[in-house]
């Protein structure tokens, strides 16, 4: 059995890795964004496993910085 058998295996059977709740993504995605993230929040969010709440999350906080984003633009010429 090669490593990457055995890593994924190990981490099925982990009952202490713990699922993200999506405010924590949330905010991780809005700290990765300007920067800010320290290295215990990355190594945490990669070894979640699913990267897809972090994808919807990061799609999320980019609709809503390019509506704030418009919004100032329209009360600065307005």
């Amino acid at each position: 059995m090669d490593q990457a058998q055995e890593k994924s295996k190990d981490s099925e059977q982990n009952p202490n890795q713990k699922k993200i709740p999506f405010w924590r993504i949330m905010l991780s995605v809005m700290q990765a964004s300007i920067g800010v993230q320290n290295a215990k929040n990355r190594e945490r969010d990669f070894t979640q496993g699913s990267l897809v709440p972090f994808i919807v999350a990061a799609l999320l906080f980019t609709g809503v910085f390019v509506l704030v984003v418009l919004f100032a633009v329209k009360m600065a010429l307005g």
